[in-house]
C-alpha cells in the first residue's frame, strides 16, 4: 500500500479491478511487511496459505490487467482550488449537495473485467453550491475544524475523501453523522424555496422507492431464475417437440398429466423416443443415462467457466459474504453488476446439471446485488456506506421471499441472521420490499401451482400429544447431522484451500459432476429434481394415489370397541422406498459435503431439507405403524376413533425444519419460513420443538452454524454480536504497539510533507494518530492514511508552493515564524473526536463498542496521553486467541 491512486482512473485496475489490486496488498501485509505500530495490523506470515480464498482468484487471473498503470497528467484527479472553504464541489441538482463522482463510487463500477469508464473529472468541478453547515467542537465552522469526521463538505473537497478502500471496516459513527449533517442540511433548506421542499420531500420517500425497484427486480430475476432452471433440469430426460421452451410439466399440462406418469404424456418425447427408440428397454435406458450425464456435463462446466472468466465472486452461495458486508465490510465488486449477471444464469446451470445445491441462499446474493445497483440511484444511500446496508438487508429479505415465497420469513432471516444494523425502519422497509418481491414472483408464477408457496400442503389431521417425543427426536437428530456436515464440509474445504485441489476448479466441478449423474440417475428418488423429491416427500397420501410410491398403502377395517375404523398398511412399495430413500440420504449427504463450497453458485437450503425430509418420512412412516400394531396404547386412546391420525408428511416437514437448523442455527425465522412453506400453520409448535432441539444439540456439539463457519474459514472480519466475550484482559494488553515498541504519530505543526509521505512509505497502517508533539503526546485527533494520500497529492499537484518542505498543519493557526515554503492545511480531514478508552477499560466494554457502535478503531490514553490503537482486527485476535483458536486466520481489518 505504498501509494494509493490518485487518478481519474485510480491507476489501471481502478474501475475494473480495484478489489485485486487492494487483495495483492492485503496479501503482501500477511506475508510480514508490516511494521509494528499504529494499527496494530500485525504480521501474518502464511506463505501462500490463501491461494484459494474466495477473494485470491482474482489476483490469479488478472495481473495483467494492473500492470500497465497510465501516468498522463491527463488522468490525474483534478481540483480547482476553492476561493472559500463554505464552497461545495459538486454538480447541480443534487438535494444533498453531495453531487460527485469519488474515486471508489460503488461496488457497480468495479465489477471484473471492467475497463475505466469514468469520464473526465475536470467537468467535475466547474459548479460551486452554497456551504452546507456544519458543527464543530472547535468554534467557527470555516476554519475546517469537525466535531464528527466526515460530516461536512470536506468530502467534497478532493474526491474520494471519506471513502473507504477494498478489504476495509467502515466507520458507521462517521457515515451516520455524515447522513444527520446531509438531513438537517436540507430539513434547513426546504424552507427557502418549492423546489427545495419538493426535493426534500423526494429525499425523505428515495427509501422507499428504492426498496420497490429492489422488490419489483428481484420478483422478476427470481422469477427468470426458476423458470431457466426448471427447464434446463427437464432438458436432461427429454424435449417438448411441439414448443422447445416448454418444460415437462407444460409440455404435459393440457392432460393434466402428473409428471411422473411419463409413460401417458405422449406430448413429452424422452432422448430415447427423440432417436427412435422405445421408451422403456435396456438400450433406451443407456441411451437416457449417457443423455443425463452428458448434459449434467455441459451445464457444470459452463457454469463453472462462467464464474471463473467473468464473476470470481458468483462462487457459492453468498451469505457469509453478505453478513460480512452488512457487519460492515467492504468487498468491492461483490455486489456488482457483473456478479449478478453470471450468478444468475450460472446458479441456473449449475441446478439443472443435478449437483446437489438448492437456488435458495444464492437468490439473498443476487437480491443483495440488484439492492446495491439500485442504491447508486440515490445519493443518500449510494455515497454512504452505513445507509447503503439499510437497502442490502431489505434486499436480503426479500431474496428470501422469493426464494421460498415467505415474505415474513425473509425479513426475520434478514433480522436473525444476515444483518448487523436493523433499525425499525429498516424492519418496515424489508417487509415492504419482501412484499412487492413475492407479489411479483406470484404474478410470474413459476411453482406452477395455484399457491405461491413452494411445498404447499393441505394437512387437516391435528397432531396429538404424545407426537412431540418423535418430533423432539426429530430436532435432537437434526441437530446431530447438521454438525456433522458443518465439519466435514469445513475438513474439506480446507483441504481444497491448501492443496493442490483448488488451482483446479474447473476440473473439480466436472468431476463432481460426473461422479453425481452416474450415481444418482439409477435412483429415481436421486434422478429427480430435488424440489419435486421434497414435495413427495411432504405430500399427503389420498385414498388411490398411485403415482407417489410412497403411498401404496393396503386399506383395511379393524375392529376398536363398538367402532369399526379403516387403517393403512404399508404395502411391498412403501418398504423398497424406504430402503431407496435411505440410500438416497446417504448419497445427498456425501454429495453436499463436496458440491458446498465449490466453484460454482451453489446454496444449502433446499439440500438440508431434502435430507430432513427423508429422515422424517422414515421417522412418520415407523410412528404410523406403531399406532396401527397397538391403537390400544394409553396415549392412543381416544385419538384413533376415527381413522389413523398419523401423517408421515408432517414428520418430513418437522425433520426438514430440524436439518436446516442444525445447519444453520436459526430458529424463530426458520419457524415461520416452514409454515410459510408449506401452508401448515396449525403445525408451528411441532416446528418450535424441533428448531430448539436442533439448535441446542448443534450449540452443544459445534459453536457455528455453517455461514459463520465459512467466514471464519476465509478469515473475513465479523464480529458476532451474538457471543459473549466472558474474559478479564484489558485494552492494554490488546493494544498495537505494545509499551516498549515505537508509536507512530503525525504531530499537529511539526511535520513536514516529505516526513509524513516517509511515514506512509515506511508503514502500511490504516490511519495515524496526529498529537500535540512526540515529546508531549496529547491526542489532537485521527486521520485516515487513504485520505493523507489524496490529500498530499492534490496538493502538491494543484496549489502552488507546496513541496516536500512545507509543513503540515493539522491546526487553525499559522506558525509563529514560517520562513520556509506555504505550510499545507490538513485540518479538514482531520477527525478530532475519535473514539478513545484508557488502557485500564475492560476487553468486555471495548468489544461491546465495537460492536454496538460499528467502530474501526478506537485510540487508548492514559492520563489523557495516547498510548495506542485498538483495531477490529486487533479484538478479532485476540477473541480467537483467548477461545485457544488460531489468531493468524483473520486476514482483513
Amino acid at each position: 500500500m505504498e501509494k494509493f491512486p490518485l487518478k481519474g482512473s485510480r491507476e489501471a485496475a481502478a474501475e475494473g479491478n480495484s478489489y485485486i489490486t487492494a487483495y495483492q496488498t492485503v496479501m503482501k501485509k500477511s506475508n510480514g511487511h508490516t511494521n509494528g505500530g499504529a494499527s496494530g495490523d500485525g504480521d501474518n506470515n502464511f506463505e501462500g496459505n490463501f491461494r484459494d480464498h474466495p477473494l485470491a482468484q482474482h489476483s490469479k487471473l488478472t495481473t495483467s490487467l494492473t500492470a500497465g498503470a497510465g501516468t498522463d497528467e491527463e488522468d490525474m484527479i483534478d481540483i480547482t482550488p476553492r476561493s472559500s472553504p463554505g464552497d461545495v464541489i459538486g454538480g447541480g441538482g443534487s438535494s444533498s449537495g453531495y453531487h460527485r463522482e469519488t474515486a471508489t463510487e460503488s461496488d457497480t463500477e468495479r465489477d471484473f473485467g471492467q475497463s475505466g469508464n469514468h469520464h473526465n473529472q475536470r467537468t467535475m468541478h466547474q459548479h460551486h453550491h452554497q456551504h452546507v453547515p456544519t458543527h464543530s467542537a472547535f468554534g467557527d465552522p470555516m476554519d475546517g475544524a469537525l466535531s464528527f469526521y466526515g460530516s461536512s463538505d470536506v468530502q467534497d473537497d478532493i474526491p474520494g475523501i471519506g471513502q473507504y478502500e477494498d478489504f476495509h471496516t467502515i466507520d458507521w459513527q462517521r457515515d451516520i453523522a455524515r447522513d444527520r449533517m446531509r438531513h438537517r442540511y436540507i430539513v434547513k433548506k426546504r424552507q427557502d424555496s418549492l423546489w427545495d421542499l419538493i426535493k426534500g420531500s423526494i429525499d425523505a420517500g428515495s427509501g422507499w422507492l428504492c426498496v420497490l425497484l429492489v422488490g419489483i427486480a428481484a420478483g422478476c430475476v427470481a422469477g427468470m431464475v426458476d423458470i431457466g432452471a426448471s427447464w434446463m433440469s427437464d432438458l436432461k430426460h427429454g424435449i417438448c417437440p411441439p414448443a422447445f421452451w416448454f418444460n415437462r410439466e407444460q409440455c404435459c399440462y393440457p392432460a393434466k398429466q402428473s409428471v411422473f406418469e411419463e409413460g401417458n404424456c405422449s406430448t413429452w418425447k424422452t432422448w430415447p423416443e427423440i432417436f427412435g427408440l422405445d421408451r422403456n428397454g435396456t438400450g433406451p435406458y443407456i441411451v437416457a443415462y449417457i443423455w443425463y450425464v452428458l448434459w449434467a456435463l455441459l451445464f457444470a462446466a459452463l457454469s463453472a467457466s462462467l464464474v471463473r472468466m467473468f464473476a470470481p465472486y458468483a462462487c457459492g452461495s453468498g451469505i457469509p459474504e453478505i453478513k460480512t458486508i452488512l457487519s460492515g465490510f467492504i468487498i468491492r465488486g461483490y455486489l456488482g453488476k457483473w456478479t449478478l449477471l453470471i450468478k444468475s444464469v450460472g446458479l441456473m446451470l449449475s441446478v439443472s446439471a443435478g449437483l446437489t445445491l438448492g437456488k435458495e441462499g444464492p437468490m439473498v446474493h443476487i437480491a443483495s446485488c440488484i439492492g446495491n445497483i439500485f442504491s447508486h440511484l440515490f445519493p443518500k444511500y449510494g455515497r454512504n456506506e452505513a445507509k447503503k446496508r439499510e437497502i442490502l438487508s431489505a434486499a436480503a429479505a426479500a431474496g428470501v421471499s422469493v426464494a421460498f415465497g415467505a415474505p415474513i420469513g425473509g425479513v426475520l432471516f434478514s433480522l436473525e441472521e444476515v444483518s448487523y444494523y436493523f433499525p425499525l425502519k429498516t424492519l418496515w422497509r424489508s417487509f415492504f420490499c419482501a412484499l412487492i418481491a413475492a407479489f411479483v414472483l406470484r404474478s410470474l408464477t413459476p411453482f406452477g401451482n395455484e399457491h405461491s408457496v413452494l411445498f404447499f400442503v393441505e394437512y387437516n389431521k391435528p397432531w396429538i400429544f404424545f407426537e412431540l417425543i418423535p418430533f423432539v427426536f426429530l430436532g435432537i437428530m437434526g441437530g446431530v447431522i447438521g454438525t456433522l456436515f458443518i465439519k466435514a464440509n469445513l475438513w474439506w474445504c480446507r483441504y481444497r484451500k491448501f492443496s493442490k485441489l483448488g488451482q483446479y476448479p474447473v476440473m473439480e466441478v466436472l468431476f463432481v459432476t460426473l461422479v453425481t449423474g452416474i450415481i444418482c440417475y439409477p435412483n429415481p428418488f436421486t434422478r429427480m429434481n430435488m424440489n419435486e423429491l421434497i414435495f413427495l416427500l411432504v405430500s399427503k397420501c389420498s385414498p388411490g394415489d398411485v403415482t407417489n410410491p410412497l403411498c401404496e398403502y393396503k386399506r383395511i377395517n379393524i375392529t376398536m370397541g363398538n367402532s369399526i375404523i379403516e387403517v393403512t398398511e404399508p404395502g411391498p412399495g412403501v418398504y423398497s422406498s424406504i430402503w431407496l430413500l435411505m440410500l438416497t440420504f446417504i448419497l445427498k449427504l456425501a454429495l453436499t459435503i463436496f458440491t458446498f463450497g465449490m466453484k460454482v453458485p451453489a446454496g444449502l437450503f433446499i439440500p438440508s431439507l431434502l435430507l430432513g425430509a427423508i429422515m422424517g418420512r422414515i421417522v412418520g412412516i415407523g410412528v404410523e405403524q406403531f399406532a396401527y400394531s397397538y391403537p390400544n396404547i394409553w396415549f392412543f386412546t381416544g385419538e384413533c376413533a376415527d381413522s389413523n391420525l398419523i401423517t408421515p408428511g408432517l414428520y418430513a416437514v418437522v425433520g426438514a425444519a430440524a436439518v436446516l437448523g442444525g445447519v444453520t442455527r436459526m430458529t424463530v425465522s426458520l419457524v415461520v419460513i416452514m409454515f410459510e412453506l408449506t401452508g401448515g400453520v396449525r403445525y408451528i409448535v411441532p416446528l418450535m420443538a424441533a428448531a430448539m432441539a436442533s439448535k441446542w444439540v448443534g450449540d452443544a456439539l459445534g459453536r457455528q452454524g455453517i455461514y459463520d463457519a465459512h467466514i471464519a474459514l476465509n478469515g473475513y472480519p465479523f464480529l458476532d454480536s451474538k457471543e459473549e466475550f466472558a474474559h478479564t484482559t484489558l485494552a492494554a494488553d490488546v493494544m498495537q504497539p505494545k509499551r516498549n515498541e515505537t508509536l507512530n504519530v503525525i504531530t499537529q505543526d511539526s511535520m513536514t510533507v516529505d516526513d509524513v509521505e516517509n511515514m506512509l512509505k515506511e508503514t502500511e497502517h490504516n490511519g495515524y494518530p496526529v498529537v500535540v508533539s512526540r515529546e508531549n503526546q496529547y491526542l489532537v485527533g485521527f486521520v485516515l492514511r487513504r485520505d493523507l494520500n489524496l490529500a498530499i497529492g492534490n496538493a502538491k499537484r494543484l496549489i502552488e508552493g507546496i513541496n516536500s518542505s512545507s509543513i503540515v498543519l493539522f491546526t487553525s493557526t499559522q506558525p509563529t515564524q514560517n520562513l520556509g515554503p506555504q505550510p499545507l492545511k490538513l485540518k479538514k480531514i482531520l477527525d478530532m473526536a475519535p473514539i478513545t478508552v484508557t488502557d485500564q477499560t475492560p476487553m468486555e466494554t471495548v468489544v461491546d463498542m465495537f460492536r454496538k457502535l460499528g467502530l474501526r478503531q478506537t485510540l487508548v490514553t492514559h492520563n489523557g496521553r495516547l498510548l495506542g490503537v485498538i483495531t477490529k482486527k486487533d479484538v478479532l485476535r485476540h477473541v480467537k486467541q483467548m477461545d485457544n483458536e488460531d489468531p493468524n486466520t483473520v486476514l482483513f481489518n
